[in-house]
C-alpha cells in the first residue's frame, strides 16, 4: 500500500467533486453542514450531560429530594447562575436530534452515490474506456493499467466509500464526520478534564491538570500499540475485495454457461476451479481472522482498563474529601471522553483499514478510466469520410502484447460491392473489423467512414438484459419498430414462435441457443437496415442450409445494403463480389491479398 499522504489524496480527489462540481452541489453542501451541526449539537448535549451527571450524583450523596426531582423532570439553578435541563427534556432533544441526523445522513448518502455512480458510469463507457481497460490486463504498465472487476468497483466499493447507513457501512461520511465531532469533543472536555483534575505533586513538581496528561499517554500507547498490531489489515481487505469478486465472477460465469459445462461434463473441473478460488478467498480470510485477533486483544483489553483507570486515578482525591461523588463521576466521565477521542484511531482502526483498501481500489479504477480516455486517439482513428466507401489507409493492428497482425494496410470497400474476408483462425480478421468499427486501441492508421448507418454484427451477438422487445430492438429504443414490424422480422429469419413473447421479460442469452441469438441479431438488421452490414461470421452457429437462406434473406430484404462477411464456408462466396484473404505467417504481420470472389 502507497504512504499516508498518497491515500488521504486519494479519498479527497474522489470526493471533493460531488461537493463543488456537481449540479448538486448547494443540496450537498448544505446536508453536509446540516448533518455536521446536528452531530455538534449532540456534542454539546453530552456536554451539558457532563454537568447534569455531577449535579445528580451530588444530589443522592447530599440526600437533596427537590434537587433529585428537578433534575430528573424539569430544570435546576445551580449555584453559579446556570440553569441545568432536566433528564426528560435533554433525553427528548437526543433523541430527536440523533434521529433526524441518521436520517439526513442517509438521505446525503444516496444521493452522493447515485451522482458518483453515475459519474463512473460515464467516464468508464465515455471513449470506450471499458473496452480498451477490458483488453489490458491489470498490471500491465507498457499498455496501461487495466483493473479487474470493474462490477465490483462501481457497485460495492462505491457504496462501502460513502457508507451505507441502512446497513452499517462505515464510510466517508461517517469517517469524517465522527472525526470531527472527536475533535470538537476533545476540546470541550479537555476544559473539564482540566478544571477537575486539580493538581499533583511528583517528586517536589506540581503537574496541574494531571488527569488530561494520563490520558494523553494513554491513549498514545494504545495508538502505537495497535498500529503496530493493524497495519497488515489494509493490504489484507484489499486482497480480500480482489478475491471475493473473483470467486463471485466465477459463479456468475458458470451460471451463463451451464449448457456447456453440461455438454462437456465439466462440473468436476468446475468444481475444482471455484473451489481453487475459494481456498485463496479463505487463506486471506485466515491471515484477517489472526490479525483481528490480536488487534481485538489489544482493544478489548485497553477498552476494559479505560473504563476503570479514571475512577482509581482519580479515588485518593474522593477519598480525601478533596472532591464530591457527582465530580469523581464526572471526572470519570470527562476523562473517558478525553480518552475516547484520543483513542479514535484505536478504536476505528479496523474501519479506517477496510475503508483505505476501497480508496486504493477506487483511485486505481479512476487512474485506469483516465488513462483508457487520454489514450482514445491512439489505435486507427475513425474520420467522415468525403467519398461512398469506406478506406483503410496506412493501417498498422496489433495486438495488446505490441504483436503486429498487420503492416501499413491500404483497403477500399465500395459501396453496393459485397466483400468477403477469409484467412486462418487467429489471423486477425475480426481485428480488422473493429479497426473498421473504430474501436480497436492498438496500432494506427485511419478509417474513412462514408455518410449513412453501419451496422457490426459479432460471431457472438450481444443479448442485453430485459424483454424480447428491448432484446430485438437493441440498440435503438423499444418504441422505434411497430409490433408488425418486429413480428414481420423474427417470422422472417425463423423465429415467428417468440413473436407472442415480445414483452416477456427473461434471461434470453440462457433461454435462447447459439443459432438462435445469431437469427435474432439477423433480425435487428432487417430493422435497422444499415446502409453497411459487417458479418463476423455472423451465421456460423448455423447448419449450411440455413446460412445460405439467411444470406438470401439479407440480399432480398436489403438490397441497398453493403454486406462484407467474415466466414469459413464456401457457399456464403457466392453472396459475394468480392474476396479479401488475411495473409500472415507464423512470424511478423500479415497481409490483405484481393482474389477472385471464391474461397480458396
Amino acid at each position: 500500500m502507497r504512504n499516508l499522504a498518497e491515500f488521504l489524496r486519494d479519498a479527497w480527489q474522489l470526493a471533493k467533486p460531488y461537493f463543488t462540481q456537481s449540479n448538486e452541489r448547494l443540496f450537498a453542501c448544505g446536508m453536509l453542514a446540516t448533518v455536521i451541526a446536528l452531530r455538534l449539537v449532540l456534542v454539546g448535549a453530552e456536554v451539558v450531560l457532563s454537568f447534569w451527571n455531577n449535579a445528580f450524583f451530588t444530589s443522592l450523596q447530599e440526600k437533596d429530594w427537590d434537587s433529585f426531582i428537578s433534575l430528573l423532570l424539569t430544570w435546576k439553578v445551580t449555584a453559579d447562575g446556570w440553569i441545568l435541563p432536566g433528564f426528560c427534556g435533554v433525553a427528548v432533544g437526543y433523541i430527536i436530534i440523533a434521529v433526524y441526523r441518521i436520517y439526513l445522513t442517509q438521505w446525503l448518502q444516496i444521493r452522493w452515490r447515485r451522482w458518483m455512480t453515475t459519474r463512473f458510469l460515464d467516464d468508464w463507457l465515455s471513449d470506450r474506456a471499458y473496452y480498451r481497460i477490458s483488453l489490458i490486463p491489470p498490471h500491465d504498465e507498457r499498455r496501461g493499467i487495466g483493473t479487474e472487476n470493474p462490477d465490483q468497483r462501481i457497485a460495492e466499493d462505491l457504496r462501502a466509500f460513502i457508507g451505507d447507513g441502512v446497513e452499517g457501512v462505515r464510510g466517508i461520511l461517517f469517517l469524517g464526520i465522527d472525526l470531527l465531532s472527536t475533535i470538537v469533543s476533545l476540546f470541550s472536555f479537555i476544559a473539564i478534564l482540566w478544571s477537575l483534575s486539580g493538581p499533583m505533586t511528583i517528586l517536589g513538581v506540581s503537574i496541574p491538570g494531571y488527569m488530561v496528561w494520563v490520558a494523553l499517554v494513554y491513549a498514545i500507547i494504545g495508538t502505537v500499540l495497535t498500529h503496530l498490531v493493524g497495519r497488515p489489515l489494509a493490504m489484507l481487505n484489499f486482497r480480500k475485495q480482489r478475491v471475493e469478486a473473483d470467486f463471485r465472477f466465477a459463479l456468475v460465469r458458470m451460471r451463463e454457461n451451464t449448457e456447456g459445462i453440461a455438454l462437456y461434463g465439466g462440473e468436476a473441473e468446475e468444481q475444482r476451479g471455484l473451489l481453487a478460488r475459494f481456498e485463496a478467498l479463505a487463506a486471506n480470510w485466515w491471515q484477517l481472522m489472526r490479525r483481528y485477533k490480536y488487534l481485538t486483544a489489544l482493544t478489548a483489553g485497553y477498552g476494559q482498563i479505560a473504563s476503570i483507570f479514571p475512577i482509581v486515578v482519580a479515588a485518593p482525591r474522593f477519598f480525601a474529601g478533596e472532591i464530591t461523588l457527582g465530580a469523581l463521576t464526572q471526572t470519570a466521565g470527562a476523562f473517558g471522553q478525553v480518552q475516547g477521542a484520543l483513542s479514535w484511531f484505536v478504536d476505528s482502526y479496523t474501519t479506517i483499514a477496510a475503508w483505505r483498501a476501497t480508496v486504493e481500489r477506487l483511485a486505481t479504477f479512476q487512474r485506469a478510466i483516465t488513462t483508457a480516455r487520454a489514450a482514445a486517439d491512439e489505435g486507427v482513428h475513425l474520420q467522415s469520410g468525403s467519398g461512398e466507401g469506406y478506406e483503410l489507409r496506412g493501417a498498422t493492428l496489433a495486438l495488446p502484447s505490441g504483436e503486429a497482425l498487420l503492416q501499413d494496410a491500404d483497403v477500399a470497400l465500395r459501396p453496393g460491392e459485397p466483400v468477403i474476408v477469409t484467412g486462418r483462425s487467429g489471423s486477425g480478421k475480426s481485428t480488422l473489423f473493429r479497426a473498421l468499427a473504430g474501436i480497436w486501441p492498438f496500432g494506427r492508421g485511419e478509417v474513412r467512414r462514408p455518410a449513412g448507418r453501419t451496422l457490426f454484427l459479432p460471431q457472438r451477438p450481444y443479448i442485453p438484459l430485459g424483454t424480447l422487445r428491448h432484446v430485438v430492438t437493441y440498440p435503438a429504443p423499444v418504441t422505434a419498430h411497430s409490433d408488425a414490424e418486429l413480428h414481420d422480422a423474427l417470422a422472417a429469419v425463423g423465429l415467428d414462435r417468440l413473436a407472442a413473447q415480445l414483452d416477456d421479460e427473461e434471461n434470453w442469452a440462457q433461454h435462447l441457443s447459439g443459432g438462435e441469438q445469431q437469427r435474432l441479431a439477423l433480425a435487428r438488421a432487417l430493422l435497422a437496415r444499415p446502409d453497411w452490414l459487417f458479418l463476423d461470421e455472423a451465421t456460423a452457429s448455423l447448419d449450411p442450409e440455413a446460412e445460405a437462406a439467411l444470406y438470401a434473406l439479407l440480399r432480398q430484404r436489403l438490397p441497398e445494403t453493403t454486406i462484407v462477411s467474415i466466414a469459413h464456408r464456401p457457399a456464403v462466396a457466392g453472396f459475394h463480389e468480392r474476396h479479401l484473404v488475411f495473409e500472415r505467417g507464423p512470424e511478423g504481420p500479415g497481409r490483405l491479398v484481393d482474389r477472385a470472389a471464391q474461397l480458396a
